[in-house]
């Protein structure tokens, strides 16, 4: 028993929680990270995004176990390599699935629409759309970014327009850069055929892929540096609120573009990543990875000291 619950674990693949943190973005950047009603909101939601993201990941292992054993590295996951028999993960899919939905529809019912609308994109991907080169990229990117409106559905605050386009663009390098990462890591090994692991591989060329990855990278940047410039804070900090003509000197600078350089260099330490071959993961490289670990620390460290420090 205990090593079929081990198995289960690893098939959810709770790693990749990591990427359902993007639901708070919203609290985050809105000010109201310590409201206690938003931030409860916020844990409920990202608890039903693992499930269904969990979900999901065990029913596309089922149906990728036959390519995932030709994988380096995919061959020992669970169902792959068969710890985990396929009649209990399919069950466990199911209640995963299940459970997930019914979480969402306690939260609100704008937020439940965007997690079915989140379930059926996550399994038209794994059934079907996986298999369209640039439609693919184009549903990992989908998936990224109903996180963060998930975010926005669970607490019914908004975000700005160029933070939004920063994270579409920012969801695009990520799924684009798994493409390319997974590409430099099979060539490799010999006598692993990249369409064997995955079909869409055989329609990517490097350049093509390198071309993409540049010019998200460019838009990732861009569009998050001028959020920083146009908008600030609608909240007041709580270092300047008793220095009422000093606060409006402090709060009126365009101090979230001390955030700017932190992200530059992640992106730029990211794309190092992919041309190694290690970005295949991203969660996985972000907690892996020293310098970018510490690089997403320090950005968060200074988007909590102005928005709630400085404020607005």
């Amino acid at each position: 028993m205990g090593t079929i619950l081990y198995a289960i674990f690893r098939a959810a693949r709770p790693r990749q929680w990591v990427k359902n943190l993007a639901l708070f973005t919203t609290i985050l950047f809105t000010g109201h990270f310590f409201e206690t009603r938003a931030f409860n909101s916020t844990i409920i939601a990202f608890i039903a995004f693992c499930l269904l993201s969990s979900s999901n990941y065990i029913f596309n292992d089922i149906l990728d176990a036959p390519h995932d054993r030709k994988h380096p590295f995919k061959k020992f996951r669970p169902i792959a390599s068969g710890k985990l028999p396929i009649p209990i993960a399919a069950c466990v899919s199911v209640i995963f699935g299940v459970a997930g939905l019914m979480i969402s529809h306690t939260v609100s019912n704008s937020f439940f629409i965007i997690s079915i609308a989140f379930a059926l994109v996550q399994y038209s991907y794994t059934l079907f759309l996986k298999r369209i080169s640039v439609v693919d990229i184009l549903t990992i990117t989908t998936a990224y970014f109903l996180r963060v409106y998930a975010g926005e559905a669970a607490t019914g605050y908004h975000i700005s327009i160029w933070l939004a386009l920063a994270a579409l663009s920012l969801a695009l390098f990520l799924a684009i850069g798994k493409r390319r990462a997974e590409l430099t890591l099979l060539q490799k090994y010999d006598g692993v055929v990249p369409r064997d692991t995955r079909e869409t591989l055989s329609h990517y060329s490097e350049k093509l892929l390198d071309t993409y990855t540049a010019m998200f990278a460019n838009s990732t940047f861009i569009t998050y540096a001028f959020y920083t410039f146009l908008e600030r804070p609608a909240n007041q900090g709580i270092f300047f609120k008793n220095y009422n003509d000093f606060t409006l000197d402090i709060s009126g600078r365009k101090w979230l573009m001390i955030s700017v350089p932190f992200v530059l260099f992640g992106i730029m330490r990211y794309m190092q990543l992919i041309y190694e071959g290690k970005g295949e993961s991203p969660e996985k490289i972000l907690m892996s990875d020293l310098p970018l670990l510490t690089t997403v620390i320090l950005w968060i460290l200074s988007i909590f000291a102005v928005v709630y420090g400085i404020g607005g």
